[in-house]
């Protein structure tokens, strides 16, 4: 299974956009505080959709209360600052859960918690000036690089709500 770790995030919207990508990937959310909007704003709701009833996350006051329970697990850090693409790491381990952690939009990941993880630090390529790209967007072009190496998983690969052959039997 997919984790997605967001470490303190600032905006409603790109947590409502992560929880509706989460939904439609089965992945589990784990949200880390303190954080400076309520889980259960309009603007989440509003983003989210009703996807978000389906979510299945956990929120964690803070980073230590965070590591007490999953520190023993293998996450990964999204950081400008490593020097291997998220691409180069082998995910196609089904049977291990794969653990991503996002920082704030504002600052990231703290650098001490870097700094302690150097071995599973991977880096979104973009052009140098470039400082960062939409946390959400990030989400979701590293999960599907996981999904991707492990052959999208339990997700369908055709359309299933109005038929495979939907769009060349639709009647105009």
């Amino acid at each position: 299974m997919i984790h997605i770790v967001l470490y303190r995030p600032e905006k409603p919207q790109n947590t409502g956009n992560i929880m509706r990508t989460c939904v439609a990937i089965h992945a589990m959310l784990h949200i880390i505080g303190p954080l400076t909007f309520s889980i259960d704003s309009k603007d989440l709701k509003r983003v989210g959709m009703d996807y978000i009833d389906d979510l299945k996350y956990d929120y964690f006051p803070t980073y230590e209360d965070f590591k007490n329970k999953y520190g023993n697990k293998s996450i990964y850090y999204v950081t400008r600052y490593s020097k291997t693409t998220y691409s180069e790491f082998d995910f196609t381990n089904q049977l291990e859960d794969v653990f991503l952690m996002f920082g704030r939009e504002s600052t990231g990941i703290p650098h001490d918690i870097l700094r302690e993880h150097q071995d599973k630090l991977l880096r979104i390529p973009m052009v140098p000036e470039a400082r960062s790209l939409n946390l959400s967007n990030c989400v979701a072009i590293v999960a599907y690089e996981v999904l991707r190496q492990q052959k999208f998983p339990n997700l369908s690969t055709q359309e299933e709500i109005k038929g495979e052959d939907f769009l060349f039997n639709e009647k105009n």
